[in-house]
């Protein structure tokens, strides 16, 4: 039996590929419900991908270590942004890596950097290829580089039960580590909507966002130590729960982009497995009476697991409401103790400012096993849409409809202001790209949501959907990420909130960061890594 392959372009095993019928009736019910998209196409199959010969040559004598294998090559090419995704739909892979090493261990780490350095070549730390910023894409121009992929290093190596915590290496995915934690009656609970395909490394190399919509919001809060690999050495800070000796090693690697070291393991905090749930959906007439309602309730102290935000539009676009009222998705969850009251306090808190439950909490004890158990109502279809969304991305680029997002964060003092201004940038860009009306049927939909809340802000994240032009796409979506990207900078909010920088987002993170600080940042580089070997062109030019 051959092995189960991720697909070479899009989300997902290849196998998980939507049939031409089921293309069709997609496409249909696209157009249905939005007024816009066509008839589908298919992918450029992978035999019918043209990619350039390897500019460098597999070195003998290290065994299975190094490949140059089409399908290793081009599915390593691109990450999963809506860009990347229509280039390779259309099988345009302009930038390979010239090599694949999948090392087994951190020996294996140091063979790839020091051959590379020698080679004058570069390496970029491949985990699950989800990055949506460009940061997996050599675009080195001539310069050949290798694709480090750390999926080989998968294991959880230790667990300190007595200190609530666990060794695991980077290339651990979401699923892997978790069932590896779930022996010990432990879980991380750091769900990225890319769980599924990420891994430890990549959420610690991009400051991942995770399961935790309030407190816990980032993989930052759960990292005790990291260890990693440079080109001039073994970076591994001690392993303690907090520490006031000087700037943190491990902050300066959380973040990195793999630009300074390779993450090869990191001891994490973990917790039991949640055995106490309550969840509830809140409908508002209002948008902003909404937000006040989370803002106040992100300063209660309550620390709900979950308080993310719909506007109407994107709850009626998910399914989680009908379109008419924005739906706040309220959770609280324990290991310890029962949850249902802090759920009536935060639901007081939202009826105050004029929510209504619906449907009301659904609290439970849930065995151990079954703690993901569906939910039902709007806080169901919007669990089923969050975890669908990028399956459902390559869908909608076969059938011509153009579906990004871009998020931010912002203190509340700001936000009214801001939200108003880049909603309508973005919708006054993306209805002139797209050559679409700007207001009813076939207009494009641009849609807010919080993903995380603080007391001093939201996490807004925007998500749009407008017809593409076919051929087109990857131009449109520039015009409209620049638009968006200036809205954001220009109105005080970070060019990013979990999705990292990347490529992409290079020219207004030069902007956003003090310029002293850029060049410590350089120095820093230029100490560990003098031949810019390590993913060149990301955070900062050598």
């Amino acid at each position: 039996m051959s092995e189960r392959r991720l697909k070479h372009w899009g989300w997902g095993y290849e196998d998980q590929a939507p049939s031409e019928a089921e293309l069709k009736e997609a496409a249909k019910g696209i157009n249905e419900r939005f007024g816009f998209g066509g008839d589908p196409e298919r992918a450029v199959p992978l035999d019918a991908v043209e990619v350039r010969a390897p500019r460098l040559k597999k070195p003998s004598g290290f065994g299975d270590l190094f490949t140059d294998g089409k399908y290793e090559r081009v599915s390593r090419a691109l990450g999963k942004a809506y860009r990347d995704v229509v280039r390779g739909f259309r099988g345009e892979f302009e930038n390979p890596p010239d090599l694949v090493a999948l090392p087994r261990d951190e020996s294996e780490i140091e063979v790839v950097l020091s051959w590379a350095e020698s080679e004058g070549a570069a390496v970029i730390p491949f985990g699950g290829g989800t990055s949506v910023v460009g940061g997996v894409e050599g675009r080195l121009g001539e310069r050949p580089f290798v694709s480090l992929d750390l999926r080989r290093l998968d294991r959880v190596l230790e667990v300190d039960a007595e200190s609530m915590a666990a060794r695991i290496q980077a290339g651990a995915t979401g699923p892997r580590l978790e069932e590896q934690l779930r022996e010990h009656g432990l879980t991380l609970r750091h769900f990225p909507q890319s769980f599924e395909y990420s891994t430890l490394g990549g959420w610690i190399a991009t400051r991942a966002g995770g399961h935790f919509a309030t407190l816990y919001t980032h993989v930052d809060d759960l990292v005790e130590s990291v260890r990693a690999i440079t080109p001039r050495g073994l970076w591994e800070n001690r392993r303690l729960p907090g520490s006031g000796a000087g700037p943190s090693p491990d902050r300066a690697l959380i973040g990195s982009e793999g630009t300074l070291a390779v993450i090869g393991e990191a001891w994490m905090r973990v917790r039991p497995r949640p055995e106490y749930k309550v969840s509830c959906g809140v409908e508002f007439d209002d948008f902003l009476a909404a937000a006040a309602a989370v803002r106040e309730i992100s300063q209660s102290g309550l620390y709900p697991s979950n308080c993310r935000l719909l506007d109407a539009l994107e709850a009626g676009t998910t399914g989680a409401g009908s379109g008419e009222k924005s739906l706040l998705v309220l959770g609280f969850e324990s290991a310890h103790h029962p949850v249902d009251a802090p759920m009536d306090q935060a639901l007081a808190i939202a009826q105050n400012h004029g929510g209504t439950p619906n449907p009301p909490p659904t609290g439970r004890k849930v065995a151990a096993e079954a703690t993901n158990s569906p939910v039902g109502g709007g806080v169901g279809a919007w669990r089923a849409a969050f975890l669908l969304a990028p399956y459902l991305r390559d869908t909608f680029v076969a059938c011509g409809v153009l579906s990004e997002t871009f998020e931010t964060a912002i203190t509340w003092d700001r936000f009214e202001d801001f939200h108003a201004t880049a909603i309508d940038a973005a919708r006054r860009k993306v209805a002139e790209v797209c050559n679409a009306p700007a207001d009813g049927p076939g207009a494009p939909r641009v849609t807010c949501r919080f993903t995380h809340v603080y007391p001093d802000g939201p996490a807004p994240y925007f998500t749009v959907m407008a017809p593409a032009a076919r051929g087109g796409e990857v131009e449109q979506w520039d015009e409209i990420k620049a638009a968006a990207s200036e809205a954001v900078i220009e109105g005080g909010g970070t060019i990013t909130h979990h999705h990292a920088v990347g490529r992409d987002h290079r020219p207004w993170y030069d902007r956003q960061r003090p310029a002293p600080f850029a060049a410590a940042l350089r120095s820093a580089k230029r100490e560990l890594d003098p031949a810019a070997v390590l993913n060149p062109g990301v955070l900062i030019d050598p």
